[in-house]
Parts: C-alpha cells; sequence; structure tokens
C-alpha cells in the first residue's frame, strides 16, 4: 500500500469518533430526558451546543492548520476529544453534560477542520473522488456503529459508557497518527482572531434564537440575541473582507462550483439531520422500541452510505460530478417525503427501509459534491477551503436540529412534548408534528440548481 493510503487510513481511524460520538448521543437522548427529567427543547443542547461550538471555530482551525500544520490541529483535537469524552461520562446532571460537550465541540472542530486538507494534499486529481468516497466509509462506519453500539451499552451499562467508549478508540487513533501522518508545507501566516470571536457570537445567538422561539417565544432573550447576531454578523463579514490574512477567504467563493457545492451541502445536511434528530423520538414514543431497537433501526442509514459512497466517490473521478448530485438529491426527497407518510401502525421496518434510502441518497451525493467544491480549491488554501466544507455541513446540522424542534413545537402541544410515555391519542398528535418536520427537510433538491460548468473544473496548483 502507498503512503498516501496510511495517511488516509491514519485520518479515518480518528474520525471514526466523530460520527459514533454524535450518533451515539442521537439514539440516547430520549433515554436522557428521562434520566435528567427534562424537555426535548432543553435535551436538544445536547447535540447543538456541540455542533455549534464547532461550527463557530472550524474555519478558525482551518487557518491554523494552514499556519502551524494539519497535523498538529488534526492530533491535538484528537487529544482533547477523549479528555472531553471522558467528561461527559461523568456528568452529574444535564447541564455539566453540556457544558462538556461544548468543550467536546472545541476539540472536535480541530480535528474535524482539516482531514480533507491532509487528504487533498496527499492525493493527486485524478485520485481525489475515490480517496474521499473511501474517507466517507470512515463517518459511515461511525455512523453504522453508533447507533447499535449507542443502543447496546446504555441498555447493559448506561448511558454514560456511550461516551467513556471513545478513550479507547481515541488513544489507539492518536499512536497512528503520529506515526503516519506526514509534516505538510506551512503557509506562515497570522491569525484571525476577531474573526473567530464574531463568528462564534454570531451562531451562538441564532441557535439562542431558534431554540428560544421554541419553548418561550419572543422576548428579551430573543430580542437581544437578535441584536447580537446582526451586530456579529455585520462585524465578521466587514473583519474577513478588511484583513490582509482572513479566517474566511471570501475569493474561494467567485467559484461557481465551490459555490453551489457548499450549497447544496449545507441543505442536504439539514435534511439529514432532521432525519437523524426526529427519528429516534419516532420509534420510542409512537412505535414504543427500546433504545437497542432504536439503534438497530437507526444503522441502517449509514449502511447504505458504507455501500455506496466509495462508487460514488470513483465515479467522480471521471468529468462531471453534477448528475450524481442531482440524482442522490432526488433520492433523498423521495425517502423524507415516504417517511413522512407513515403512519402509527408502522414497523420499525417501514422506518429501516427509508432510513436505507435516504442513506443510498446521501452517499450518492456527499463524495461527488465534496470532490467538485475541493478540487477547484490552490494548495495553498486547502485547510480554509477544508474548514468552509466543514463548516457548511455542521451548521446545516444546526439548522436540521433546530428546524426539527421548530416544526415540532409549532404543531405540538408542550404538554404532548414534555411526557415519556404517550398514549394512542397522544402518539397520533405527536406524529402529525414529525409529518410536518419530516416534509419541511425537503431542501436536497437545491442540488439541481448547480452550475453547467459545476464538477468539471480539475484543481489548480
Amino acid at each position: 500500500m502507498e503512503k498516501r493510503y496510511a495517511i488516509l487510513a491514519s485520518v479515518m481511524t480518528g474520525m471514526i469518533m466523530v460520527p459514533i460520538d454524535a450518533s451515539m448521543v442521537s439514539v440516547i437522548l430520549p433515554t436522557l430526558t428521562e434520566v435528567f427529567q427534562t424537555d426535548m427543547s432543553t435535551a436538544q443542547w445536547v447535540p447543538v451546543i456541540y455542533l455549534l461550538t464547532v461550527s463557530s471555530l472550524l474555519l478558525f482551525y482551518g487557518r491554523l492548520g494552514d499556519v502551524i500544520g494539519y497535523k498538529k490541529v488534526f492530533l491535538y483535537g484528537l487529544g482533547g476529544f477523549v479528555i472531553s469524552s471522558g467528561l461527559c461520562g461523568l456528568a452529574p446532571s444535564m447541564y455539566w453534560l453540556i457544558i462538556f460537550r461544548a468543550v467536546q465541540g472545541f476539540t472536535a472542530g480541530m480535528m474535524m477542520a482539516v482531514p480533507f486538507a491532509i487528504i487533498t494534499s496527499s492525493f493527486p486529481a485524478n485520485e481525489l473522488g475515490r480517496a474521499l468516497g473511501i474517507f466517507a466509509i470512515s463517518i459511515s462506519a461511525g455512523l453504522a456503529i453508533g447507533p447499535s453500539l449507542g443502543g447496546f451499552l446504555t441498555s447493559l451499562f448506561g448511558w454514560r459508557f456511550t461516551f467513556l467508549i471513545n478513550i479507547p478508540i481515541g488513544v489507539i487513533a492518536l499512536v497512528i497518527g503520529f506515526k503516519v501522518i506526514p509534516i505538510f508545507r506551512l503557509k506562515p501566516g497570522k491569525l484571525d482572531f476577531w474573526g473567530a470571536i464574531a463568528a462564534f457570537i454570531f451562531m451562538f445567538s441564532i441557535i439562542m434564537i431558534i431554540n428560544r422561539l421554541q419553548s418561550a417565544g419572543i422576548n428579551k432573550v430573543t430580542v437581544l440575541a437578535l441584536v447580537a447576531a446582526v451586530i456579529s454578523g455585520s462585524m465578521f463579514f466587514v473583519i474577513e473582507s478588511r484583513t490582509s490574512e482572513p479566517m474566511l477567504n471570501l475569493g474561494l467563493f467567485q467559484s461557481a462550483t465551490f459555490s453551489f457545492a457548499c450549497l447544496s451541502s449545507f441543505f442536504n445536511f439539514v435534511s439529514q439531520y432532521v432525519m437523524v434528530f426526529l427519528t429516534p423520538f419516532f420509534l420510542q414514543r409512537v412505535l414504543h422500541c427500546n433504545p437497542g431497537a432504536v439503534g438497530k433501526v437507526m444503522t441502517a442509514f449509514p449502511l447504505a452510505i458504507i455501500v455506496i459512497a466509495p462508487v460514488s466517490g470513483a465515479l467522480s473521478d471521471r468529468p462531471g460530478t453534477r448528475l450524481l448530485s442531482c440524482i442522490g438529491g432526488t433520492v433523498s426527497c423521495i425517502a423524507l417525503i415516504s417517511m413522512g407518510l407513515l403512519s402509527s401502525s408502522a414497523t420499525p421496518l417501514d422506518v429501516a427501509l427509508r432510513l436505507a434510502l435516504f442513506g443510498i441518497g446521501t452517499g450518492i451525493f456527499q463524495s461527488p459534491n465534496t470532490s467538485a467544491a475541493m478540487s477547484v480549491v490552490p494548495c495553498a488554501n486547502a485547510g480554509v477551503a477544508s474548514s468552509i466544507v466543514a463548516t457548511v455541513r455542521n451548521v446545516g446540522m444546526i439548522v436540521g436540529i433546530a428546524l426539527a424542534g421548530a416544526v415540532l413545537h409549532m404543531f405540538v402541544s408542550n404538554s404532548i412534548l414534555e411526557k415519556h410515555s404517550l398514549n394512542y391519542q397522544e402518539a397520533l398528535l405527536f406524529l402529525s408534528g414529525l409529518r410536518y418536520a419530516y416534509i419541511a427537510a425537503l431542501t436536497a433538491i437545491t442540488s439541481f440548481v448547480r452550475s453547467k460548468q459545476s464538477g468539471d473544473v480539475v484543481k489548480t496548483i
């Protein structure tokens, strides 16, 4: 095996923890609401605060990778992720768990910002799609392992072990990464700290507005958050347009291919996380599945991606990625519609089949779309471009969870949402809210609006 594939394997070993952790958390959310006796809007912050801190710092970490080296950023993040996972597993309350998840997000952002840059710097353009398709296996394998593993660990040992399992995996990944990942050529420069602060305040304010509107409506908190979002968002774009070495290189968006690939990725991940966030509640509260059964059903989505993503990635090395992305987006939309049409008499198998269909669409979409984005980026900006792609993905996840919660609160009363066990009539009302949320996620269709040139541009050096 050539060295570049050893590098790819090393990055995959570290990154597999992220989807394992994310998918396990999705499965145990209903359990957490019962253990800590809290409602869905509070439980939302367990995944949201993590995604928020990750998304707010990805651009900064991408730039940091260009300056101090991708290897350092990746391994420092990996070590921090191991430590913070241990803290999450020891959390004494829901609020402490949310705080430790924020710390985990700070560290996860470091290792999530640079994998695409490491891979792009290690592989020639004519093998990039294949490499990204193989890399997608680690993400999908983690997502596949996570639900079943989370349900199994929760059923036998309790929810805490869903976080503690990251420790042995992380230690192994650290040892391998230190030995295998090379030190790439650095691009000396300055770090955009003010831009990072403005981005963090903007993202936090937006998510605070969405979360508070669900439970409290318009009040002083939401108004103050709106003011903070407008001011910090404006400051961010002023800072990025005026600084000589910005955290967000706005010039990259002059490429229609890069811009539309990022936009399509955003909407695809919005739809993904509407599905991922809501379906465990559907399985547990409407179909009365236990955590182990929920985990098994949720595995259908990533398993389908494992099968499809490498094939789709290899095909994307041929000229043009637009058709594959469009097909993937269409299949994802069909899966969401079919999920929204399920009744209370549905079986776990019915849900699993629709999740698998959604996974097929996602697998067809992701690798060609990422390859299209990274193939038009100069090598000197690979770290920033990698962090932009990752930021778009994580912001999509946040918006997906927030959208799911917001739509559910619009159509289902708080008295029902706060219950952990529903009678038949309550389950029907809960299901009606789920249907509207699934249909609201039909946003992956934006793949159709890609520019005609998308995916036909080769990487510039």
